[in-house]
């Protein structure tokens, strides 16, 4: 197979699809790589290194996308890339479609193969592939937020970690999954009185050991809300519902409620943000104020971490990415119900419930169920 890896073009985004390294694997699979000139530049990972591990250097995205077999990226597809897919290409990144109509659409129409990371499974039912990016996620969400917090940059001026004498600042993180886990613990470290509210009492029982009773677990409920929110310095939204649009946790109203110069990081913005005022922003301009609330939004947080972001992520990909490729894309997602579902989008079909449950009315959508789509006899699969 010929794997095609492009220079992402997203405003501040510098990492890459494939590491040389795992090119290399790629290569030692007997498959062809492909990488865009200067790709990884950035983060220290040259042409000269893909070069040497026997990878072919492109010019242009343009003859990635037209030679490529498999286009191997980390953000999703920009208007102009989702045009240059054909039928019959895979497209293996993140996409969180739910919260994009444009994209979603673009993708049904190229007729290509498009699976999305953030989807597939493991066999606990959690998120391999979107994991490595949430422990990022949740760990830059306390840096940037007490960067924020700062009087200079709009905050209130609050130390979170205090000093003798003076109390510590309040946390507030809402969703005890693995961006909650994350935020926490970069929260205690710096010294914080951290409050997470979740709706799963065992998951409360969990942190509540992991953490062994330095922070408090609270059991998520509107007046909870309104009640940690208020005396919050920073607040996290670390919410997720797989493949769908977030839920609107904080409202406008609870703005009202926050103290002037308090901090919102919406880690949950790549599915739409998880705050009613959330508007995705970006690395070269990350914060907006609303009703005196400074609001972090920006929608590549891993990305200002490029280099860790794009070692952690490669390392998670690489075994589904060789399987795709050794396997072909029928035998992968046959043989591997997590890999399936990793499957959004295929020959113009919507295959993610969630993400129809979200678009579907609204663009005309049709549906089918992954397995419908590659019915065989195992023992005769087919390459698609």
């Amino acid at each position: 197979m010929i794997i095609g890896v492009p220079k992402e073009i997203k405003n501040h985004e510098y990492r890459v699809g494939l590491t040389p390294g795992a090119a290399k694997e790629y290569i030692s699979h007997g498959h062809q790589v492909l990488i865009q000139q200067n790709a990884g530049a950035d983060i220290g990972f040259t042409d000269e290194m893909y070069q040497s591990i026997g990878a072919k250097i492109l010019t242009t995205a343009d003859a990635i996308f037209s030679a490529a077999d498999m286009i191997i990226k980390v953000k999703e597809p920009q208007p102009n890339e989702c045009k240059m897919l054909r039928e019959d290409q895979i497209l293996y990144t993140y996409l969180h479609l739910a919260p994009d109509p444009v994209q979603t659409d673009l993708l049904v129409k190229s007729g290509a193969s498009c699976l999305a990371y953030e989807t597939v499974t493991d066999v606990s039912g959690a998120l391999p592939l979107l994991a490595p990016m949430s422990e990022v996620a949740g760990r830059m969400s306390i840096q940037a937020g007490a960067y924020f917090l700062e009087k200079a940059h709009g905050g209130s001026g609050t130390l979170l970690g205090g000093v003798p004498g003076v109390e510590s600042g309040n946390v507030l993180i809402l969703g005890g999954g693995v961006v909650g886990t994350n935020a926490a613990k970069m929260a205690l470290g710096m010294g914080a009185n951290v409050t997470i509210l979740d709706r799963s009492l065992p998951r409360l029982r969990q942190l509540d050991d992991i953490f062994s009773g330095r922070l408090n677990t609270v059991y998520s409920t509107e007046d909870a809300i309104e009640k940690y929110t208020a005396t919050a310095d920073l607040l996290v939204g670390a919410v997720l519902i797989p493949g769908a649009e977030a839920p609107k946790l904080i409202t406008r109203n609870h703005l009202s409620m926050m103290k002037k110069g308090s901090v919102l990081v919406d880690v949950a913005i790549d599915q739409g943000g998880c705050f009613e005022t959330s508007r995705a922003t970006t690395h070269q301009d990350p914060v907006f104020m609303v009703d005196g609330v400074v609001h972090y939004c920006v929608a590549n947080m891993p990305g200002g971490v490029a280099r860790t972001s794009t070692l952690a992520l490669n390392n998670a990909t690489l075994p589904f990415g060789l399987a795709i490729a050794n396997k072909g894309l029928k035998t992968a997602l046959l043989e591997d119900p997590h890999l399936l579902n990793g499957l959004n989008v295929h020959k113009g079909y919507v295959t993610y419930k969630a993400v129809m449950d979200a678009l579907g009315e609204q663009l005309n959508l049709v549906y089918r169920h992954p397995e419908e789509l590659f019915k065989a006899n195992r023992r005769t699969l087919a390459a698609v």
